[in-house]
C-alpha cells in the first residue's frame, strides 16, 4: 500500500514538475517573441485600419445603390400612377 502511494505522490510531483517547466517555456516565449510583436503591432493597426476604410466604402457604396434603385422604382411608380392621379382629380 505505501508503494502505491509512494507511486502516486512521485507521479504528482512529476506533473507538477513538467506543468511548471511548460509554464517557463511558454512564458520565455512570450518574452522572446515581444519584441517582433511589437514591430509588427504598426502594421497591424494599419492592415485594421485600411479593412476598416474598405468595408466602410463598400458598406456605403451598397447602400447607394440600394438607394438608387428605391428611387428609380418611386419614379417609375409615380409616371404609372400620375395618371390616374389626374383623372381622380378632374372627377
Amino acid at each position: 500500500m505505501f508503494a502505491l502511494l509512494t507511486f502516486f505522490a512521485v507521479g504528482a510531483l512529476v506533473a507538477s514538475v513538467l506543468v511548471a517547466a511548460f509554464a517557463v517555456v511558454k512564458f520565455t516565449f512570450k518574452l522572446v517573441l515581444l519584441p517582433l510583436k511589437l514591430l509588427l503591432l504598426p502594421l497591424v493597426a494599419i492592415l485594421v485600419i485600411v479593412k476598416m476604410g474598405v468595408l466602410l466604402a463598400v458598406g456605403f457604396a451598397l447602400a447607394a445603390a440600394f438607394a438608387a434603385v428605391l428611387i428609380a422604382i418611386a419614379v417609375v411608380i409615380g409616371l404609372i400612377a400620375a395618371p390616374f392621379a389626374i383623372f381622380a382629380a378632374i372627377t
